[in-house]
């Protein structure tokens, strides 16, 4: 429905003015606020008023309440969607998103993103657009897609590419969670913050106070970010675009670390991983966001209803056995052949395009 401003209201998603702000909670507490179609949908007509309306000068995007900013996207509906319809509905709600998270990219006033508590998915989407990213000692940010057999989008090709040390590589192929330390180190972050300071905060941006004074007059120092520890066989162990060379690398290092992640690496699909190096390697070489997203949907499009998206969510969320069966099942299995239908450019009518 709209309200009398023409914006989009939702019980999933509260939008209002607040003194200068715009303000966007997210409202799903029970699935940690993860996006729905109609979340999306909603957000972007909010931003899409706020942007003509002199008397907003920012906007902010937080959670309404539970533990988590927002712990993905709608991997229920896009799984029936696999099985049911062909993907035409997991295409339309990636279709949204992708504008909205390109819509964030661009957007003309200052945005500012609370990433307290967990930030995965599509909280990582609407989180890493903002000019201002605040971490809190909640904050877990992840980018666990692999094990469910798809790969980091909404941006993340973008963002994650562009991390030192090949840290996004990691990140990517894993789904390791950084705390809001770790964000901060990594330039996921921009600011860190006690969780108590975040009303303070918002309060005050709202009464028109300086975004860049408020947050650096309540950040506090983090304590040491502990990946930094293990920067150096990052970028050693994950220097390679090909999986095969990476699972080789950690073998031949008998250190604990390479054993856990080696182990980690081998429950994740091999497609999917495969589909995040080249989607990494590719985005390093696009001048836009727009051409980005646009990249990210057409491996949407085709991975969505390939068998092992269904699979995983299957053995991860659905059944949770945790024992996917993963089609192929080996590295090897994955050819480029196979990896070219995945990348290769949609009909020009169903490619994707920004609002």
């Amino acid at each position: 429905m709209l309200d009398p401003g023409g914006m989009i209201v939702t019980e999933e998603l509260l939008t209002r003015r607040e003194g200068v702000a715009g303000m966007i909670s997210l409202n799903r507490p029970k699935a940690i606020h993860a996006l729905t179609l109609g979340m999306s949908e909603a957000m972007s007509a909010a931003l899409r008023a706020w942007a003509d309306d002199p008397a907003v000068r920012a906007v902010m995007i937080d959670h309404a309440e539970g533990r988590g900013f927002c712990s993905g996207g709608d991997i229920g509906l896009l799984r029936q969607s696999a099985l049911n319809d062909g993907g035409v509905a997991g295409r339309q709600f990636f279709f949204e998103e992708y504008r909205l998270n390109h819509q964030l990219f661009t957007y003309p006033k200052p945005v500012v993103a609370f990433m307290d508590g967990i930030t995965m998915g599509g909280g990582v989407g609407i989180s890493q657009p903002a000019r201002y990213r605040v971490a809190t000692p909640n904050t877990r940010f992840a980018m666990p897609e692999t094990g469910i057999g798809l790969f980091p989008d909404v941006g993340g090709g973008w963002y994650l590419s562009r991390l030192d040390g090949r840290l996004g590589q990691f990140l990517a192929l894993t789904g390791a969670r950084l705390d809001g330390a770790e964000c901060l180190w990594a330039g996921l972050a921009t600011h860190y913050l006690p969780a108590e300071a975040l009303p303070d905060a918002k309060a005050r941006i709202a009464a028109g106070h300086g975004i860049d004074g408020v947050l650096a007059a309540l950040a506090v120092t983090p304590p040491a970010p502990k990946i930094a520890a293990h920067a150096a066989a990052i970028r050693q162990h994950f220097a390679s675009d090909r999986l095969e060379d990476i699972l080789a690398s950690l073998g031949q290092d008998a250190s604990e670390w390479a054993a856990k992640e080696w182990a980690i690496l081998r429950t994740k699909s091999p497609q999917a991983c495969k589909v995040a190096l080249r989607q990494l390697a590719t985005s390093l070489t696009l001048d836009t966001f727009a051409q980005n997203m646009a990249m990210e949907y057409r491996i949407g499009a085709r991975v969505l209803c390939l068998p092992d998206f269904a699979e995983g969510v299957r053995a991860v969320i659905v059944d949770k056995d945790n024992a996917p069966r993963w089609n192929p099942a080996m590295p090897e299995g994955v050819t480029p052949e196979h990896l070219d239908a995945i990348f290769a450019p949609l009909p020009p009518k169903k490619e994707w395009t920004p609002l």
